[in-house]
């Protein structure tokens, strides 16, 4: 399969770290080495506590390093959901903590170089103004503040946008590579299991006194249910040269449109957008929307992303199950894995460090599954399930679907994928399979 790399690469490498070798003890162990658990070990380690983070592979080696890197209070239309959710108070406690993660991402970023740029961001629609409209009237009722935005700088006609002001973006490796080196890491240490509260990985035993799941998809079916409560999606991402700078971040408000961001001299164009194991636009859409958008333009380089998907677009940050305060998850952050890693890290280092916070209860990960989605979620598990192929997936047995432009076999599922030799590329699956 031919290797996709995202333009993060092209002027960063992250640290390198030894693999686990024997039995160890910590404090906190953390399970994953994407942007969430390093940053969850991280503030963890600022707060005095003996975090380990270990990662089955390199640092930011999975969705980490496919992202787009927008940090935004504005996660799509959700202000409106979240009114009818919990109200007032809860659009506003999501609001408080979206924003004390931008302004700690600001904060970290001025001893750090990352291109760390501040930037508005829009949500636009090119055919429905009345969802702009809710979404609008929603803000103004929780005191957010917001405006509506007209005559974008896109390459088509849209009905206007919601816009936050002053949000930002960054180069994630080039932010990360500097925050790893302030963390205990062993790299190439995959966990196979969890038992108490020790976690049993290739090279040794580690025995933690708490432990954090921070691996994207959690991998670890105990407890939890997270195979019901999580499905994945994947977009994909056209570097261009010789593209216009439209001085902002803008995101179609239906999640099968386009999004646009600048890199330096580069317009980054996202789109093609299908829940994994299924068929979507992918690369040859977005080429097709660039050749007619910027016929001008050239193509760099092109990668694509996974994101974990909730039931209710809320993350699921807490007690990996009910109130146990021995394991605790990450997951769940949709397209919004920058801002709402910050947040997890925040929120995760409040709880193991006994400290209040007001907005913890939103995301308390055993609330009520009765979405209209986990009725979506259970009927593609049953289809795939009882679908008759040769090619299974190793973590619950569902049916396998080729993927003709990643040229990987895809699990509509729980989005577990695996290379033409078997080789697993993306969790929740742990086990290769035969190829």
């Amino acid at each position: 399969m031919q290797k996709m790399q995202s333009i993060w690469h092209r002027n960063c490498e992250m640290p390198r770290f030894p693999a686990l070798q024997g039995d160890i003890k910590a404090d906190v162990l953390v399970i994953g080495g994407g942007i969430a658990g390093l940053l969850t070990a991280y503030l963890l380690g600022q707060k005095g506590v003996s975090a380990v983070l270990v990662e089955g592979d390199a640092l930011c080696s999975g969705t980490t390093q496919n992202t787009t890197a927008k940090i935004t209070v504005q996660h799509g239309l959700i202000y409106h959901n979240l009114l009818k959710l919990g109200g007032v108070e809860m659009a506003q406690k999501y609001y408080k903590l979206q924003r004390a993660s931008l302004q700690k991402y600001a904060a970290l970023c001025k001893d750090i170089q990352c291109d760390f740029q501040r930037k508005d961001n829009y949500v636009y629609s090119v055919e429905n103004p009345e969802i702009l409209e809710t979404e609008l009237d929603a803000l103004q009722r929780a005191r957010i503040p917001a405006k509506f935005a007209e005559n974008l700088p896109l390459p088509f006609s849209t009905v206007g946008a919601v816009e936050f002001t002053e949000q930002a973006q960054f180069h994630p490796l080039q932010f990360l590579s500097q925050i790893a080196k302030s963390c205990s890491v062993y790299e190439h240490t995959f966990v196979y299991d969890i038992r108490d509260n020790q976690v049993w990985t290739e090279h040794g035993v580690i025995t933690a006194d708490r432990i954090v799941v921070a691996t994207h998809f959690p991998f670890w079916n105990g407890r939890g249910r997270y195979y019901l409560k999580l499905y994945q999606h994947r977009s994909y991402v056209l570097a261009l040269a010789n593209a216009p700078d439209l001085n902002g971040m803008y995101l179609d408000e239906k999640q099968t449109g386009l999004s646009f961001r600048n890199y330096g001299d580069m317009l980054l164009l996202g789109g093609g957008s299908h829940r994994t194991g299924k068929k979507g636009g992918g690369w040859a859409e977005l080429q097709m929307k660039a050749k007619l958008y910027y016929p001008d333009a050239e193509e760099v380089c092109r990668w694509a992303a996974q994101d974990c998907m909730s039931l209710d677009d809320l993350p699921y940050i807490g007690s990996y199950y009910g109130r146990n305060s021995q394991l605790y998850v990450a997951a769940g952050f949709g397209k919004w894995g920058m801002t709402g890693a910050m947040t997890a890290a925040m929120v995760l280092t409040d709880m193991l460090t006994s400290v209040s916070n007001e907005a913890a209860d939103i995301f308390y990960p055993s609330r009520s599954i009765m979405q209209p989605q986990l009725y979506r979620n259970l009927l593609e598990t049953a289809s795939n399930f009882f679908r008759l192929t040769p090619k299974r997936c190793t973590h619950l047995g569902c049916a396998l679907h080729w993927n003709p432009s990643e040229h990987s076999w895809d699990c509509a599922c729980h989005g577990s994928r695996f290379s033409e030799d078997g080789h697993v590329l993306e969790n929740p699956a742990k086990r290769n399979r035969e190829s």
